[in-house]
Order: C-alpha cells, then sequence, then structure tokens
C-alpha cells in the first residue's frame, strides 16, 4: 500500500529540497567555526587548503554539466557564463600557490570521494546532477559577497580581488533575482516521482560529502606545523596532470567506526555556511 504524502510536503522542487536540507543547515548556523569566521578568525593554510578543493570539484562538477548541458534533465539550469567557477578558481590557485600551482595544489582523499560521486553522476544518473548544481551554486550566490569582504580582511588580501575570485560572479547582477531564476528552472524539469526522491536524496548526499570534506580539513590543520607545505601535509597528495577524476577514491580501513557526519562537522562551519549561511544574516534563513 502506498503511503499517503504528507498535505505540507513541497510540490515545487525547489522548495522541497530546501526542506529535505533544512537539518543541514540549523547545523551548519550553530557551527563554532563558523561563528570564529564571521568574527574574522580564518588563517591562510586553512583557506588554501579550501580553495584547493573547491577547484578540484568544480573541475568535476563543470565537466560533467558540460557532458550533459543539452541534457532535458539539466539543460534549464545551463548556465555558465553566470555561474560557472572554474576559470575564477584558476586565477586564485595561481595566486595561491603560483605559476606551477596545478603541480602545487593539494588533493584531500574526501576531495577525491566528493570528485568521483560527481562524476558517476554525471556519466550514469545526470538527473541527479541538479542536487549538486542546486547546493553549490545557490549557496555560491548567497554569501559570496560576504565571505569575500571578510577573507580580505582577515588575510590582509589586496581590495582589487585577487586570491578571491571564486567569491565573485561578475555576470550576475541581482543574486536575490537570479536565484528566483533559477528555482523556477528547476521547478519546470520533469520527472517522475521516483526520479525527485532521487534528487532530493542525492542534496543530502551532496552535504554529507562536504562534511566529510572539512571533517578532513580539519584534521589535517590540527596536525601541522605552519612550515609543512600542503604537498607534505598526511592525508595530501600532489595533483598529478590535469583530470582530478583519474584519482582513485579513499578507503576507509576496515573496522574503523564512521564519525557522525551531521553531529560533528569542524570545517563545515566555513565552506557549507560559506556557501549558505553568512548571506542569510543579511536577508534571513534558508535563502536558497
Amino acid at each position: 500500500m502506498e503511503r499517503p504524502q504528507p498535505d505540507s510536503m513541497p510540490q515545487d522542487l525547489s522548495e522541497a529540497l530546501k526542506e529535505a536540507t533544512k537539518e543541514v543547515h540549523v547545523q551548519a548556523e550553530n557551527a563554532e567555526f563558523m561563528k570564529n569566521f564571521q568574527k574574522g578568525q580564518v588563517t591562510r593554510k586553512g583557506f588554501k587548503l579550501v580553495m584547493a578543493s573547491l577547484y578540484h570539484i568544480y573541475v568535476a562538477l563543470e565537466e560533467q554539466i558540460e557532458r550533459n548541458k543539452e541534457n532535458p534533465a539539466y539543460a534549464p539550469l545551463y548556465f555558465p557564463e553566470e555561474l560557472h567557477r572554474r576559470a575564477a578558481l584558476e586565477r586564485d590557485m595561481a595566486f595561491w600557490y603560483g605559476p606551477r600551482w596545478e603541480d602545487a595544489i593539494p588533493y584531500t582523499q574526501a576531495t577525491r570521494r566528493y570528485v568521483r560521486r560527481l562524476h558517476e553522476v554525471g556519466r550514469k544518473e545526470p538527473e541527479l546532477l541538479v542536487a549538486h548544481a542546486y547546493t553549490r551554486y545557490l549557496g555560491d550566490l548567497s554569501g559570496g559577497q560576504v565571505l569575500k569582504k571578510i577573507a580580505q580582511k582577515a588575510l590582509d588580501l589586496p581590495s582589487s580581488g585577487e586570491g578571491v575570485d571564486f567569491f565573485t560572479f561578475p555576470n550576475v547582477a541581482s543574486a536575490t533575482k537570479f536565484k528566483q531564476l533559477y528555482r523556477s528552472r528547476m521547478n519546470t524539469l520533469e520527472m517522475t516521482p521516483e526520479v525527485r526522491q532521487r534528487v532530493i536524496e542525492e542534496a543530502k548526499a551532496a552535504f554529507l560529502l562536504n562534511i566529510q570534506l572539512f571533517e578532513e580539513l580539519q584534521e589535517l590543520l590540527g596536525q601541522d606545523a605552519e612550515d609543512q607545505s600542503p604537498s607534505q601535509a598526511p592525508g595530501l597528495r600532489r595533483r598529478v596532470g590535469s583530470g582530478a577524476r583519474d584519482a582513485a577514491p579513499a578507503e576507509t580501513p576496515r573496522g574503523k567506526p564512521q564519525p557522525n557526519l551531521l553531529s560533528q562537522a569542524p570545517l563545515l562551519r566555513w565552506v557549507l555556511t560559506l556557501s549558505f549561511v553568512v548571506a542569510t544574516v543579511a536577508v534571513g534563513l534558508y535563502v536558497m
């Protein structure tokens, strides 16, 4: 017998995704690290690690978006000029890691897992790309300018924007209006109830991948001496070649218990909140 759906269940996909990811938003808002970040307490090393991980993630995401840009399951959400981040992140990598940045940037195990999932989705289940694009791009638009200013001040960066290009969307005149357009396009996607539920679950999985990533980065930051280079730090490997997808996923040691991802999210305090929470201080909760 089919389970009756509650009357309060959101009908639009964008609303359903917002509702489904609300718990993670609450976790992010209450994170101690995020409160510290808003006070400007962020290190250069931590910022570099986060930006390098974002580079690998966006290379994978946008490669799969390009692969599926004419697929009806994704095509209405194809906004490369407005949203795509790879070129901006390449400029940021050059700023932080120098002219040979492709050989120097770190590539953590959790980042590899995230990248692997993006490629799996793009190649085998492109209808789920909407979940990853939603969690990344709308969050980037929500908090970008606020976080850019915080990082510039905390890290004494040039006011002209070097090192934080990722947070700037020069082809989006109004983030609020563009997000409205994006959500309306999401709501026009045709999908069966089964696919819709898979998209919702994939959005949750995207948050969990982020949580795993930043838990790992927090652990790496806690290990180091300040003069240790990213490529020497435990758990990091130099990027080999230009294809992030070439990396094998990390394996979990047999018998080692998995952490409770939603209750232990140290550096989720940053990028999930750097994408989704900071801007809500000014414009209200759940801006997506």
